[in-house]
Parts: C-alpha cells; sequence; structure tokens
C-alpha cells in the first residue's frame, strides 16, 4: 500500500469555458496540509474531485483509491465538512451524525454510539438532542465536523471550517483540528483563505492559483520565497562599515532601515568579519517572509 495521501497527474476540471482545475500534477504523504489560494481558485473543486464527487480528466488516487473507479469504497475513509451548510432539517445532531456513521459503512449501533462520543468531543455533549436547525453558527460548525469525523476517517477534507466564527470560536475550532492527527493518526487537508489557520495547523502547504498549482512544500520553504537563506543583522554601531566588511568577504548585502540583510553567509563567517572589523554584533537571526507575504510574493509570480 503506497504511503501516499494523494498522487495526482495531470488533473483538470473544466465548467464549461471555465478551466477550474489545470493540469494538476502532485503527490504528498500524510500529516497536516493547508490548501491556499484566492477565491476562485480551484481549491473546493479539488476537495471534490478528491471525493468522487465530480468528473474530471487526468488521474486521481487518493488514499490509493483510483477515485474514478472506486469512489465509494474510497469514501468510507474520508470525512468531509464542506464550505456550505449540510444538515438535514429536522434531525437533531445525535441523528444526523449517526446517519453520516451509517452512509460511511458503520453498523446502526456503532454509528449511534460514535455519534454520542464525537458529540463529546467537540463540545455539543448538552446539545446533542436539539435540533440543528437551532443551533448557532459556532454549534453548526462544530456539528459539520463531528459527522466528518464520526466514522473515524483516515483522511479529512475540511473546507474553510472557521467561516462565521468569532475569535474565540475560531481557536477552539482549529485547537480541535489540531488535536486530531496525533490523536487518531488520521490525515489533514485544510482548505481555508486564512492564512493564520493554515500557519496555526499545518506543517505543509499547497497554493493553487486559477487552477493551476504554484507551490507545494512545507510552510517554511513557502516562507523562504525560493530565496537563498538570508540573516538579519545588527551592530551596535556603524552598519556602513560592517556592511563594507561584508561585501569585501564577497556577500550580497542590503541595509533595510537599520537592519543588513545578509545573503550567501554563514553566522559563523558573519561573526568573524564582525569580530576582525572591530563591531559587536547585538542582533542576528534567519530571515523569513510572514506567510502574507510569501502567499502574495506566489500569487504575484505566477501572475506575472
Amino acid at each position: 500500500m503506497s504511503d501516499l495521501v494523494f498522487d495526482f497527474t495531470d488533473l483538470s476540471k473544466r465548467y464549461g469555458s471555465l478551466e477550474a482545475l489545470r493540469a494538476v500534477t502532485l503527490k504528498m504523504g500524510g500529516g497536516a496540509i493547508g490548501l491556499l489560494g484566492p477565491n476562485g481558485a480551484g481549491k473546493s473543486t479539488l476537495l471534490k474531485v478528491m471525493l468522487g464527487l465530480l468528473p474530471f480528466d487526468g488521474e486521481a488516487r487518493v488514499l490509493d483509491y483510483d477515485v474514478r473507479s472506486d469512489a465509494r469504497s474510497l469514501r468510507q475513509h474520508v470525512g468531509y465538512m464542506p464550505e456550505r451548510e449540510c444538515w438535514i432539517p429536522g434531525l437533531n445532531a445525535v441523528e444526523l451524525c449517526s446517519y453520516a456513521a451509517e452512509l460511511s459503512g458503520l453498523p446502526p449501533a456503532e454509528a449511534m454510539q460514535r455519534s454520542h462520543a464525537t458529540l463529546e468531543f467537540v463540545g455539543l455533549g448538552d446539545k446533542r438532542y436539539q435540533k440543528v436547525d437551532g443551533y448557532s453558527t459556532g454549534m453548526k460548525q462544530r456539528c459539520k465536523l463531528a459527522q466528518a469525523i464520526v466514522h473515524d476517517p483516515r483522511l479529512l477534507l475540511l473546507d474553510e471550517p472557521t467561516n462565521g466564527l468569532d475569535p474565540e470560536g475560531r481557536e477552539e475550532m482549529l485547537a480541535l483540528i489540531a488535536s486530531l492527527p496525533p490523536r487518531t493518526g488520521c490525515s489533514v487537508v485544510l482548505s481555508s483563505h486564512l492564512l493564520p489557520d493554515v500557519e496555526r495547523v499545518c506543517q505543509r502547504a499547497i497554493l493553487l492559483h486559477q487552477g493551476a498549482v504554484v507551490f507545494s512544500g512545507t510552510i517554511d520553504e513557502l516562507r523562504s520565497g525560493g530565496q537563498k537563506d538570508t540573516i538579519e543583522l545588527r551592530v551596535k554601531v556603524d552598519e556602513a562599515a560592517m556592511m563594507a566588511a561584508l561585501v569585501k568577504r564577497g556577500l550580497e548585502v542590503e541595509l533595510d532601515g537599520g537592519t543588513l540583510l545578509v545573503t550567501g553567509g554563514t553566522p559563523a563567517l558573519i561573526f568573524e568579519v564582525a569580530r576582525d572589523a572591530g563591531l559587536q554584533v547585538r542582533h542576528l537571526q534567519a530571515r523569513k517572509l510572514t506567510l502574507e507575504s510569501a502567499f502574495v510574493k506566489a500569487v504575484a509570480g505566477a501572475s506575472a
């Protein structure tokens, strides 16, 4: 059995003249993965393709199942929390989660047992017999998460899970999601336009723009912007002298306010240059883009 969570080759999806996904070729293993992109980038379409809910061109395997031919078997092992509201009118939370568990292949008694336990986990234990129609936005989001995880899936697909939540509710939802991989061993794909959500939960990210993958890798790699390692350096006095000494040693140096941005050197070499120049280093650390800056830079580069 493959260790890959998904494996796409030339995956494309059209809605008439609109190309929602463009020749996506991508492999990724387990863990918590952020799916990033501007509105209309193809994130929700990709999740639906992964579930076997949409026809597509190309090849797609998820959890080593062929999405085109084995979608029904695949969905027994995948939990899905859609962006839009998805409850059945008139059902309470226990009934809704139990129904979702049975649809995933669990027998009725086990489905009901799992439903109670899962609703306790998401913080709806005391509200489980209330009709979902009357829930607040935060309670509805928790119920959507519960129906997605009630059957203990190997892969959890989350589409904008913090939509409509206040800051406290958002943090509680992200804490629940972050706890799932170490608690259950499942992998998570978190689709969101909120970069802090991805940064809070995920170690790796996929960036879509106009239906194409413009980045896939770790969050740290995304922040690096594909550039050489840059070091932020501040000295006690005389930045100009330090800059000249570094340039003399063949390093690239840029002055940003009172901070020297040094490319191509190591901390040991920088300390050596400072010592030889008789200057005192006050601050030295690797420079990384914020996730927001890296996101904007990657999208701008793809649009150029």
